[in-house]
């Protein structure tokens, strides 16, 4: 049987906010590269119309030799692209990549209504990554609580200040504080013997936004970090080369993030980060979180991102290696077995097969 194109979906936050760095405008790229149909849809583009049909009005990119992400972006950006109205549920594949710690200022009520119409079209037949079911559970850093003690770093997360004052008495004197909602390294303080007084401003402003996280510091963490990119739970390795990044801050800036300001370079992870990964594999594999980003610290998982697992670009990049390509021919694979057996697979075993 021939393969033909597919039909490709990506929800976003807003089509107007994306940036020609993200991973999800290189999947598109790259899908459209390969002949495939693609379809972009912001959290407040979906419509369950009066014949209980899911739709969406969505971006429709028509070209598929963009020469890089910039010029996608622009297309998508231009005043008169081309914006439809579609059958989601005419889509093989629909690709969860919106940010909801983007959404807890303005538009609480997206995120979460979203996942219900992803949920919708799971039943009519389209494949939904990550699986949405699941995905309301592991869309905040409680969600790495649920992982084996061995690679997790002591943590507190409370909405009390004294707890935090405590937890980091506890510890030396040293600590990170975080939201328990948020990303790109957003409200992120580094406590140490330095800090005295300013101890109290870092928990206010991160309690400011809800409960908060303090984790124990890792001293390795002043070398950076790892991202290291998994696919159907596993690490992603395309020609012997991991999918992993070293994320790394030489301005005095605590954070790696990328979004921070940090650096990166393309690394092979040690035994540590991989056995980490062995460890979080089975529980990643039965919630279907087909494409996630593990943050690792030594022999440490800092926090799973399994909403928007960013950095499939550098990697493409650094490597010279096609790991956008990979995850595409995947998509592939995934909507031929769904024919293959006529329905009986259901979305979460196919995120993971």
């Amino acid at each position: 049987m021939n393969d033909r194109p597919l039909k490709l979906g990506f929800v976003v936050n807003d089509v107007a906010t994306e940036k020609d760095n993200y991973t999800t405008i290189r999947l598109a790229r790259r899908a459209l590269a390969e002949g495939h149909e693609v379809a972009v849809i912001g959290l407040d583009g979906f419509i369950y119309d009066a014949n209980e049909t899911v739709r969406a009005i969505a971006h429709v990119p028509r070209i598929d030799g963009y020469p890089d992400d910039a010029a996608l972006l622009a297309e998508l950006h231009r005043k008169d692209a081309t914006i439809e109205r579609i059958n989601v549920e005419e889509l093989d594949v629909l690709m969860l990549r919106s940010d909801p710690a983007e959404e807890v200022e303005d538009r609480p009520w997206a995120p979460t209504s979203a996942l219900l119409f992803a949920q919708l079209v799971t039943r009519r037949g389209v494949i939904v990554l990550n699986d949405p079911a699941n995905l309301t559970n592991a869309s905040n850093k409680t969600y790495f609580q649920h992982f084996p003690e061995e690679v997790r770093p002591a943590t507190c997360i409370t909405c009390q200040a004294d707890e935090i004052k405590s937890f980091i008495a506890a510890h030396g004197g040293r600590g990170v504080i975080k939201p328990l909602q948020g990303s790109g390294g957003q409200g992120v303080f580094v406590v140490d013997g330095h800090s005295g007084a300013n101890l109290n401003q870092m928990i206010e402003a991160v309690l400011r936004d809800g409960y908060a996280i303090a984790q124990e510091y890792l001293p390795r963490a002043a070398d950076g970090d790892l991202r290291l990119l998994t696919l159907n739970g596993r690490p992603l390795r395309v020609d012997g080369q991991y999918a992993c990044i070293r994320r790394y801050n030489d301005s005095g800036d605590a954070r790696s993030n990328i979004s921070a300001g940090g650096k990166c370079e393309l690394v092979t992870p040690d035994a540590d980060a991989l056995r980490a990964a062995e460890i979080v594999a089975p529980k990643l594999m039965r919630d279907g979180m087909y494409f996630a980003g593990l943050d690792i610290v030594g022999d440490k998982l800092m926090e799973v991102n399994v909403d928007t697992p960013g950095g499939i670009n550098m990697a493409d990049d650094l490597a010279e290696v096609d790991f956008s390509g990979h995850i595409i021919a995947d998509l592939a694979r995934k909507v031929r077995l769904r024919r293959q057996y006529r329905g009986i697979l259901s979305n979460l075993e196919l995120c993971m097969l």
